[in-house]
C-alpha cells in the first residue's frame, strides 16, 4: 500500500481510523495497511511477520479467528478511546498478536507454548512501554487497544491441547523381554555381542548327546488259527 502511495502520489491517510466519527470507522479495516514512512512500515512488518508465523504454527485451529476479531477489536477500541486524529499503521495488530501469544501460552500450561511466551517477551517485552503516552505522533491508544483485545481473545478462544507423544516403552502394555533393543543386554545391563548371541542360539538349538538314551522293545507273538 505504501508503495502505491509513492508510485502514484496518493495519500491514504484520510482512510485511516479517526475516533468517534462515522467516516473514521473505515479505518478499522484499512488503517493497518496504511503507513506514513518506510521506517514506520519496517518497524511493523518485521515483528508482524514473526508473530504471524508463530500464530499460524502453534495455533492453526484459531489463527484466522484471532486475526479477524483481533483486527476488528483493536480498531474499535482505538475508535472509542483514541485522540481526535488519524490513526494509521499495523502496530495495533502487532500488540494484539504479542498479547495473545503471551497470555495464551501462559494459561495453556503447555511447556512448548510457555516457551513461546517467554520468547515473545524476550523479543518484544519492551513494547509494553508503547501503551503509555510518549510521543505525540505515536498512537498509544492503538497499542493499548491491541493489548487489551489480545488478552480477551486469549481468554475466549479454547485451543485443543495437543497430547504429548508417548514412546512405545512408555506405554502400559510394554514388555521388556519382547523388546529387540533390550534383548541385547543381559540382566546386569552389560551389552551382549553378536558372537555371544550366536553362541547362545547355537547352544539352545543343539542336542545334548551325553545323556543316556534308553530304548524299550516289546515282542509280541502272532497267533495262527
Amino acid at each position: 500500500m505504501y508503495w502505491i502511495e509513492l508510485r502514484f502520489g496518493f495519500n491514504f491517510n484520510a482512510h485511516g481510523l479517526k475516533p468517534r466519527t462515522f467516516s473514521g470507522l473505515q479505518g478499522v479495516l484499512f488503517s493497518p495497511f496504511i503507513h506514513s514512512s518506510v521506517e514506520h512500515l519496517y518497524n511493523n512488518s518485521l515483528p508482524l511477520f514473526i508473530l504471524l508465523a508463530a500464530l499460524f504454527y502453534f495455533y492453526p485451529s484459531v489463527k484466522y479467528k484471532v486475526l479477524w476479531w483481533g483486527l476488528l477489536g483493536a480498531g474499535i477500541l482505538t475508535w472509542i478511546m483514541g485522540r481526535d486524529s488519524y490513526h494509521i499503521g499495523a502496530s495495533g495488530v502487532v500488540y494484539m498478536l504479542t498479547s495473545f501469544l503471551f497470555f495464551k501460552g501462559i494459561w495453556s500450561k503447555n511447556y512448548r507454548l510457555i516457551a513461546l511466551s517467554l520468547i515473545v517477551v524476550f523479543l518484544y517485552g519492551s513494547m509494553v512501554w508503547g501503551i503509555f503516552p510518549q510521543q505525540e505522533r505515536i498512537s498509544w491508544e492503538g497499542h493499548l487497544g491491541g493489548l487489551l483485545i489480545g488478552i480477551v481473545l486469549a481468554f475466549l478462544f479454547k485451543v485443543p491441547s495437543s497430547s504429548e507423544k508417548k514412546y512405545y516403552w512408555e506405554k502400559e502394555n510394554f514388555q521388556e523381554e519382547d523388546d529387540p533393543f533390550l534383548q541385547q543386554f543381559d540382566e546386569h545391563g552389560n551389552f551382549i555381542t553378536a558372537s555371544q548371541l550366536e553362541a547362545d542360539d547355537a547352544s539352545n538349538s543343539s542336542v545334548d548327546c551325553t545323556e543316556d538314551v534308553q530304548f524299550q522293545y516289546k515282542l509280541s507273538k502272532n497267533k495262527k488259527e
